[in-house]
């Protein structure tokens, strides 16, 4: 008769998985898609606030930035200045040494040294010496600013599929605000100011936000509009998607429902993107006066035209009231503090 084997279990070790502490993560990936509406500034903050805030999370992990760009091209095909500023000397010189690898439109790169970890709480941009005024709107003159300094010479407009290209947009192009379907081409500056026909000079809007763009001189101050309305209508983004993604989109502390401002009358439109877009405060409309007026419809008549046959476009008369505010003040470290107060566009209320 056989004899059974005898079999020992090894003994099991008790669980202590309360009691275990997460290791912090060793890498972290940010990202960052320089908008075709972002000029420098918006793009240098907003680059420094994501390598901000990777540390306070998760304080010494290895963090790789990955940078793309939307448009930004010049006459010759390169990267415009703004661009260029960006990838050649901010990065490099201020965010690579808080960097492990940096990965760009030119290529990837390993920090050959030590990556620092003691990034500063607070990033402030300057001008070069005697070139301030190089970066403003010239008031005095009202003149046409494009970002293209030798426009395309064509005489129609060119086709959404080559404006979306041009924007990176190619596989599914949407609005620039609100990411909605179907497009509409919006010249930046129009072209009954003089704007040319370059695809530079265009931007894919649906039909609401088309309405509501400004009709000015100043590209800057349309994109800087587009970059403002995008964060304002942030819940607009959201709407065709399931719950299980505005969900978790509010989870991120995004907004996912859009807020209707159908019913907002006229004037208090007015001052509300006077006070979020161009950082206005009490002292400044305190200064409503027959001078204000007059600059104002000054402004209006040489550097704003209708479209769409809207006689009152707030975003357009918003401008114009900003450009005349500066008109009459020739205040500069206003100007500057309003701009920087309402710079990211990060505090709109509903």
């Amino acid at each position: 008769m056989s004899k059974k084997k005898r079999t020992r279990k090894a003994p099991q070790r008790k669980s202590n998985a309360k009691h275990r502490i997460p290791k912090t993560p060793k890498r972290i990936m940010l990202y960052h898609d320089m908008a075709v509406y972002e000029n420098f500034e918006r793009c240098a903050l907003r680059i420094f606030t994501i390598l901000r805030n990777s540390q306070h999370k998760l304080p010494g992990a290895e963090r790789t930035l990955f940078l793309r760009i939307q448009g930004h091209r010049n006459d010759e095909g390169g990267y415009d200045h703004d661009a260029w500023e960006i990838i050649h000397h901010f990065i490099p010189e201020f965010i690579f040494p808080y960097l492990h690898t940096l990965n760009t439109p030119f290529g990837e790169v390993r920090n050959c040294n030590k990556q620092r970890n003691d990034i500063p709480d607070i990033l402030t941009i300057g001008y070069p010496a005697g070139e301030e005024g190089d970066f403003w709107y010239d008031v005095d003159l009202l003149p046409i600013r494009a970002r293209e300094v030798n426009g395309d010479t064509r005489k129609s407009r060119p086709s959404k599929d080559a404006i979306a290209r041009y924007l990176g947009m190619e596989s599914n192009p949407g609005c620039l605000i609100c990411w909605n379907t179907p497009v509409e081409r919006a010249h930046v500056v129009p072209s009954s100011l003089g704007g040319s026909m370059d695809v530079r000079n265009f931007a894919l809007l649906c039909e609401y936000h088309h309405e509501q763009a400004p009709d000015i001189a100043d590209a800057e101050a349309f994109w800087a509009w587009v970059d403002y309305a995008e964060r304002r209508d942030a819940g607009s983004k959201w709407e065709r998607e399931s719950e299980y993604i505005k969900r978790m989109a509010r989870q991120l502390g995004s907004r996912t429902e859009k807020v209707d401002r159908s019913e907002v009358d006229f004037i208090d439109a007015v001052r509300f993107e006077l006070e979020h877009l161009y950082g206005w405060e009490d002292v400044d409309f305190e200064r409503f006066s027959w001078d204000l007026q007059e600059e104002y419809h000054r402004v209006l008549d040489a550097a704003t035209r209708k479209h769409f046959g809207v006689e009152r476009k707030v975003a357009t008369h918003s401008w114009a009231y900003d450009v005349a505010l500066y008109r009459i003040t020739r205040d500069p470290e206003g100007r500057k503090r309003r701009r920087n107060k309402v710079l990211l566009y990060d505090y709109i209320p509903e």
